[in-house]
């Protein structure tokens, strides 16, 4: 099936590459650091348009296997230890060499590979009108690809590697299936722009993506104007149906690392692209530390090595024995065990209702049979915003994996419209809040997030569960003013162990649940909120949060 075609609209450049440190490509080559280091090698696409990228290889005659970064960031920045402080990444992990959220060449060129940093069309020095995740880019990859897999210096056999938009990139061009791509390692990517970036259950982002569009827009050409779009296209529809991953095409090994730590980023699009992608020889590890930090680590390059070298370098070694999925089961701050499954979602999961009960602000698995309720104030005025909170108290150990859906009756006072904002928390049995690391920068994260505009409460029938609700996104349908109405919410997916006497904490707020001051973050500052939000429980009005309990969970790895 075609995808649709969609025009893309441009704009000037928000920045020069010059006015951020990059100059002018100009090809060199010489040995460093032990390495063949050839810088602003150009790589013609199909249609004639030249772009640039640094290749690292090794300075023998031996053929290496190619593994390509694809980002817009910049292949001249370096992934200097202070841009990630707050990430926890090693120092020693990294080099100058290594670009942003990228391979550091100075472990892969001495074990037999080829780091191929990229600028994509029209970032920074290289020709043409950037875009970004676009079908455009998908070919233009495509082309690197074959280009890296046919060099004198290559073995034939290209790999993928990278974080973020490095990964988010790699879902789009692997459902093109290149011949000379072998293998594919998406390292917390996300794969549906609309649901997972710009627009969270129908609220939009005030915040990240305007930032990371200004991140992206150095070049000395064109760049696609991001913010005018987003304005021109506030429903899901083909412009975002073109930016999204199409999982069903993709057939290469993949190796794909998720996180329960990347709510509001990158944790739905890559377990959405684990689930979809038709790759026959595919492993799932999600693990529930900050991104950059996992990925740099040299237990965690250990085991991308052993990916690669199967697949790129035909080395039998122990990746037969892996098992499909590996998660780790959080109990606290960096502090949990990975276990292994056979599948994503497990398949033994028992989806559980927990029914809210407004006048105990409980959560209950009985269904109270009084009318009740909680209200708040959606209009964020202190520190400390009001709430609406249920409580869940286990007896006994109980690992929660998987989709939680809250299922609620909902009113906005004197309002045709409500943004909820919905959060779940662990305490501790004294009853402390247990904080978890949060979007790769953030200490003091929760379980899991979910959000809706209820407005945009319409379900999709066929992409939709009962623990894993989807929207249509497609058109408003306003509140009619003081009546009840049923909403069904995505909460994020999520991996915790609560011991006998701790509690899950349902939070529904009128506002961002986890607040930062950080650019680098997403923030939902333009709201729809006025007055007092309702959230009706008991009697008629069965609201309800399912979550999913998984017994016996696999054998620690």
């Amino acid at each position: 099936m075609k995808r649709p075609l969609v025009e893309l609209k441009f704009r000037a450049p928000l920045a020069t590459p010059g006015s951020r440190g990059c100059e002018p490509p100009h090809y060199h080559s010489g040995i460093e650091y032990g390495m063949r280091v050839e810088r602003d090698v150009s790589i013609r696409l199909r249609d004639g348009v030249e772009i640039y990228a640094d290749v690292f290889r090794p300075v023998g005659e031996e053929a290496a296997a190619p593994l390509i970064a694809w980002g817009p960031y910049g292949k001249h920045l370096p992934n200097q230890p202070e841009r990630y402080l707050p990430g926890a990444v090693d120092p020693k992990d990294v080099t100058p060499r290594t670009a942003f959220e990228a391979p550091n060449p100075d472990y892969w060129v001495p074990a037999g590979y080829a780091v191929v940093n990229v600028n994509p069309r029209g970032t920074w020095y290289s020709g043409g009108r950037a875009s970004f995740l676009s079908d455009q880019e998908a070919l233009d990859f495509y082309d690197v690809i074959e280009w890296a897999g046919t060099q004198p210096w290559s073995n034939g056999k290209v790999g993928l590697s990278g974080v973020s938009y490095l990964a988010s990139s790699q879902w789009r061009v692997a459902e093109l299936n290149p011949p000379h791509l072998a293998a594919m390692n998406p390292w917390e990517g996300w794969s549906d722009t609309y649901r997972e970036v710009v627009y969270h259950g129908g609220v939009p982002d005030s915040s990240f993506w305007p930032y990371i569009a200004l991140r992206w827009g150095a070049s000395t050409t064109e760049v696609e104007d991001l913010a005018g779009e987003t304005r021109e296209h506030p429903f899901f529809d083909d412009f975002w149906v073109s930016k999204a991953a199409r999982f069903g095409d993709t057939v290469v090994p993949a190796y794909v690392v998720a996180s329960w730590t990347d709510q509001g980023l990158h944790t739905r699009g890559t377990l959405e692209g684990f689930k979809g992608i038709a790759s026959p020889r595919k492993w799932l590890e999600v693990h529930g530390r900050k991104k950059w930090a996992y990925y740099y680590e040299p237990a965690s390059v250990a085991r991308q090595r052993i990916f690669f070298d199967h697949f790129l370098k035909g080395i039998d070694n122990e990746i037969k024995d892996w098992p499909p999925v590996v998660l780790e089961l959080r109990e606290r701050h960096s502090l949990g065990s990975m276990f292994a499954e056979k599948e994503w979602p497990i398949a033994r999961t028992q989806y559980t209702k927990l029914f809210l009960d407004g006048e105990s602000r409980s959560l209950s698995l009985e269904a109270p049979t009084r009318a009740g309720f909680q209200s708040y104030e959606s209009v964020d005025k202190a520190a400390s915003p009001d709430h609406a909170e249920f409580e869940f108290k286990f007896s006994q150990r109980t690992d929660v994996v998987g989709h939680m859906a809250l299922h609620a009756f909902v009113e906005a006072q004197g309002a045709d419209d409500m943004d909820l904002f919905v959060g779940i928390q662990k305490r501790d049995a004294a009853g402390a809040t247990v904080p978890f690391p949060y979007c790769a920068q953030f200490d003091n994260g929760p379980v899991a997030l979910g959000w809706l505009r209820v407005s945009q409460r319409e379900l999709d029938p066929v992409l939709s569960t009962l623990h894993q609700p989807v929207l249509k996104h497609q058109r408003s349908l306003p509140i009619v003013q003081g009546s009840v109405v049923e909403v069904a919410v995505e909460i994020w997916p999520s991996g915790t162990r609560f011991e006998a006497g701790e509690s899950l904490v349902l939070i529904v707020q009128g506002s961002e649940i986890n607040k930062s001051t950080a650019i680098a973050h997403y923030k939902h500052e333009n709201t729809v909120n006025i007055g007092r939000h309702v959230v009706h429980t008991g009697g008629s009005n069965l609201s309800y949060l399912l979550i999913p309990i998984v017994r016996d969970i696999g054998a620690e790895r």
